[in-house]
């Protein structure tokens, strides 16, 4: 994989930042980068849910297309095209004592007994959105889930609360634990008409006197049987008529009562309380639409201060924007340009593979960026404006295909990218079921994953095979923990990149762990979860 790299050192003295060697850059934490220690993780295939056999077609409705880990990391939600929301919840760390018995059984066998504890179970499912129509428009509004972002406020008492959104309507959503009670032994007996009117008459002639219906002897008091829980989810808050737009992003904010959403053109302010009112602090529209060079493609509160967010646009640009200066951020306090800068170089493709699919705040200082265009990652310093700290080129082997990616409308993709929770390593999706998971600074521990199965098996290069210039990446096999089957090409010796030239299976959907490396993938139908050791 071949990385840009820009060594900077910063002088406080000169309050500026100095072009140093690769060798005597160092960037420490003094100097505002991601520390000295890189962890080095052998990745490991642990679980897949909704996996589909071989030709098993694939509905369009059950493809995933947003996922995403809570901020403790033990529940993990995926939404998909048919507006549905399911979530996991991590089993238990220590295992219970049949599973312990396996590791056992498996290390007299030779093999590695560690117990996987970041292991994943089905808990529920909800229909989060459903198709709409727009009248006025004669526009249909799609059920597929864009955003999940999970809510740490109402989360007492087991109780879950997430923010959904399709293109124009975000809910906020609990799911929560119901108390389900039988009862038995109801007053249901039946008499007839003749019965009831004698009964009627005799109360009028004497109220005081017991009657066959009025006896007590005949009254039942219900009594319950069995008493379980449930989990069940309700729509509390729904935010709608805040967009004309598509929406393409939504982020929380650090105060836990406000978040914003982003479509094309705008980014809007909401408080949790107020679904029917929201605050317009970005607005891009021009006037006379024809004049439109330019719209939004993805925003993000900053992790640690409430008043600073950043948003990306088709054009390559990060604007960082400050709520104090001004209650409409329509001038933006910084500007990163993440197009490219020589002219020579600049083509057709240029503005389109150039636009910012992604961005991310690093760890929990946040000042650094990560974001994400068509062919490369770049991780950004906040005091720094003038170019990015780190470039790494995702699948720099696509570039001569370019017009042929143009023609079948590949390269309008978007691709998500994520980091660890100490900002120190980062992964994004690729074609073929690949995503890439390298360190923040350009070495050669980048690492190219396959979502499948059993990533290990090498598929030979045959002229004939319509898999003739795929290799497939790093993996192992079951048992999860065999340290035989580990993803680390530092042990395989394999430093080519395999070629890309599935363009259908991607990975767009991703997510890691805050706490642990634990990366969860979406291909298509299917979830798969990767552990690093």
């Amino acid at each position: 994989m071949a990385d840009t790299v820009y060594p900077t050192q910063y002088d406080e003295d000169n309050d500026a930042y100095m072009i140093t060697p690769p060798s005597q850059s160092g960037f420490t934490q003094n100097t505002g980068g991601f520390g000295e220690s890189v962890p080095q993780w052998d990745w490991s295939f642990s679980q897949v849910f909704g996996e589909r056999t071989p030709g098993e077609e694939v509905l369009d409705a059950d493809i995933i297309s947003a996922v995403e880990f809570d901020h403790g990391g033990d529940f993990l939600a995926t939404g998909d095209h048919g507006g549905r929301v399911v979530l996991f919840e991590r089993l238990d760390a220590e295992g219970s004592e049949q599973q312990q018995h396996e590791e056992e059984d498996m290390e007299q066998r030779g093999g590695s007994g560690a117990y996987n504890q970041y292991e994943y179970r089905y808990l529920t499912e909800f229909q989060s959105h459903d198709p709409e129509f727009d009248y006025l428009k004669s526009l249909e509004i799609e059920e597929k889930i864009n955003k999940i972002r999970w809510i740490r406020k109402w989360g007492a008492n087991g109780a879950h609360t997430l923010l959904t959104t399709n293109d124009k309507t975000i809910k906020l959503w609990k799911v929560f634990e119901r108390k389900v009670t039988e009862v038995e032994d109801f007053n249901t007996q039946e008499y007839s008409g003749v019965q009831i009117t004698n009964w009627m008459k005799s109360m009028d002639a004497s109220p005081s006197s017991p009657s066959r219906f009025g006896s007590g002897h005949h009254i039942r008091v219900p009594r319950v049987t069995s008493t379980s829980y449930e989990l069940a989810s309700k729509c509390r808050k729904v935010y709608a008529a805040g967009h004309a737009y598509h929406i393409n992003s939504i982020s929380l904010c650090t105060d836990e009562e406000t978040f914003l959403s982003a479509d094309d053109l705008r980014i809007n302010l909401w408080h949790f309380d107020r679904p029917d009112l929201s605050f317009n602090i970005v607005d891009i529209k021009p006037e006379v639409m024809e004049d439109l060079t330019e719209v939004i493609t993805c925003a993000e509160f900053h992790p640690q201060e409430p008043h600073i967010f950043a948003y990306g646009s088709s054009k390559g640009f990060i604007r960082l924007a400050d709520m104090r200066a001004s209650a409409l951020c329509d001038a933006h306090a910084k500007l990163f340009d993440g197009g490219e800068k020589d002219e020579n170089e600049k083509n057709f493709f240029s503005e389109i593979v150039a636009s910012v699919n992604a961005i991310k705040f690093l760890g929990t200082s946040g000042h650094h960026l990560l974001s994400r265009d068509y062919l490369t990652l770049k991780v950004w310093d906040l005091r720094y404006e003038a170019r990015p700290l780190y470039e790494h080129q995702v699948h720099d082997m696509i570039k001569p295909k370019l017009a042929q990616l143009y023609e079948n409308d590949s390269i309008f993709d978007k691709f998500d990218c994520c980091a660890s929770g100490d900002g120190k390593m980062i992964a994004t999706g690729t074609y073929s079921n690949f995503f890439r998971v390298t360190p923040c600074e350009p070495s050669n521990d980048a690492l190219l994953l396959e979502s499948s199965r059993d990533p290990l098996r090498r598929r030979m290069h045959a002229p004939t095979s319509k898999f003739s210039n795929r290799i497939v990446g790093f993996g192992r096999t079951i048992p999860r923990s065999s340290s035989k089957n580990s993803l680390s090409r530092r042990n395989s010796g394999l430093r080519q990149d395999p070629v890309i030239s599935d363009f259908q299976n991607k990975i767009q959907h991703l997510s890691w762990h805050p706490h642990a490396p634990v990366i969860a993938t979406a291909a298509q139908n299917s979830l798969y979860l990767y552990t690093g050791n």
